[in-house]
């Protein structure tokens, strides 16, 4: 099953939220919510910083994923952002599939255009 990393901020009316249930009871209501679409929470951890947690949850597809970030965004007490993570053995499949398709560099002039705004030499 896929895994995603989902990077949570709480809104105001949701870090009042969490101060008065406890961070069990979130991690809680996460368990039942990607049960509900046959996921499971593999870590969740509240952080110092710009975001308030991070969850790395196992879902069956991105549609779930997607089923859940905007039951989540409706609630109003949290933004947040999803990241798909891939394994190391899935960029081994990755790779190999490099090598089956014709990867091309894209094409740099070799002569640049002046800069915006630059002086032009004197002669």
């Amino acid at each position: 099953m896929p895994n995603y990393l989902a990077v949570a901020s709480y809104t105001p009316e949701g870090l009042k939220a969490l101060l008065k249930t406890g961070g069990t009871a979130r991690r809680a209501a996460v368990e039942k919510m990607l049960e509900s679409l046959d996921g499971h929470l593999k870590a969740f951890y509240f952080a110092f910083g710009e975001n308030d947690a991070y969850l790395i949850v196992e879902l069956p597809n991105n549609l779930a994923a997607a089923a859940i970030s905007l039951a989540v965004a409706a609630a109003g007490a949290v933004r947040t952002k999803t990241i798909v993570l891939l394994t190391p053995e899935e960029m081994d499949e990755v790779a190999g599939l490099r090598g089956r398709h014709e990867l091309t560099k894209p094409r740099v002039p070799k002569t640049r255009p002046p800069s915006v705004g630059a002086r032009p030499k004197p002669q």
